[in-house]
């Protein structure tokens, strides 16, 4: 019984680091990454961004997955926020979709 709940009490941990290795090698995987929810109105205006840009990012739809909540924790533990959208490009964390749409303004 004891090592069933050591086993129970590390499980979340473990999970966590889980999500954050996906995450990071999401990350440093692809060109552009968005985490998103595809209800999210935020999140189609950052994706709009790269629509105009003519560039496809890989894109999670993190209300499609079960994991959902972990990876929104894991992106709180990277980056500091779990909100979504979460825009990366080259690695890069640019933030969300005030972020994107104001790094696309600029230049």
């Amino acid at each position: 019984m004891m090592a069933l709940s050591i086993f129970l009490s590390a499980s979340p941990a473990m999970a966590s680091s889980s999500e954050a290795a996906f995450v990071k090698k999401t990350i440093s995987s692809h060109k552009i990454v968005i985490f998103s929810k595809s209800y999210c109105p935020y999140c189609r205006r950052a994706k709009e961004v790269f629509r105009e840009l003519k560039q496809t990012p890989y894109v999670i739809e993190l209300d499609e997955r079960d994991d959902a909540w972990s990876i929104q924790d894991a992106l709180s533990q990277i980056v500091g926020r779990r909100t979504v959208p979460q825009v990366f490009i080259n690695g890069k964390h640019i933030g969300g979709s005030d972020d994107t749409v104001e790094a696309y303004q600029n230049g």
